[in-house]
């Protein structure tokens, strides 16, 4: 069954566009327990995903994707020059994963976020909660198809 997620993204270090220009990407880089598990167990080829670019103002959906190939381990886990390699981590127990994520669209006007919270629907998505930080986290089939149409209604 597909599911839908957001997942976020500072635009300084990935954006859509840059998304866009490579048309498939790793999601590597995430070191959150919870957002790593939603990754590893619960991400299936296939899946929808909001693009959404983080600490900039304002934040905001920018553009959609779809994971495009399960989790595997994340390898700046094991490179000692990455700022996120993790010492506890070996190839035979890694603790990081991450799934491929390809482009789909590129949004002509964000959805931002203080428009998500206005919206009497969408203010239960978690990404409109206070204190939600979580880089990857599901959103519902419902929220997702509200995106979806007011994309359409802003062609």
């Amino acid at each position: 069954m597909k599911q839908y997620w957001l997942m976020k993204s500072e635009p300084t270090n990935y954006s859509i566009d840059d998304l866009k220009k490579e048309k498939e990407c790793l999601w590597d880089g995430v070191r959150n327990y919870q957002a790593r598990n939603f990754m590893m167990k619960d991400m299936k080829i296939g899946d929808e995903v909001l693009f959404y670019h983080s600490n900039t103002t304002p934040p905001g959906i920018v553009g959609l994707a779809a994971v495009s190939k399960k989790a595997v381990p994340d390898d700046t886990q094991f490179d000692k020059k990455s700022k996120y390699y993790d010492k506890k981590a070996t190839h035979l127990k890694p603790i990081w994963y991450c799934v491929h994520v390809k482009f789909k669209k590129k949004l002509k006007t964000p959805i931002t976020l203080p428009q998500i919270k206005l919206h009497q629907e969408l203010r239960q998505m978690m990404v409109a909660k206070k204190g939600s930080r979580l880089s990857v986290q599901p959103v519902t089939k419902h929220h997702y198809n509200i995106i979806l149409d007011i994309i359409k209604i802003r062609r």
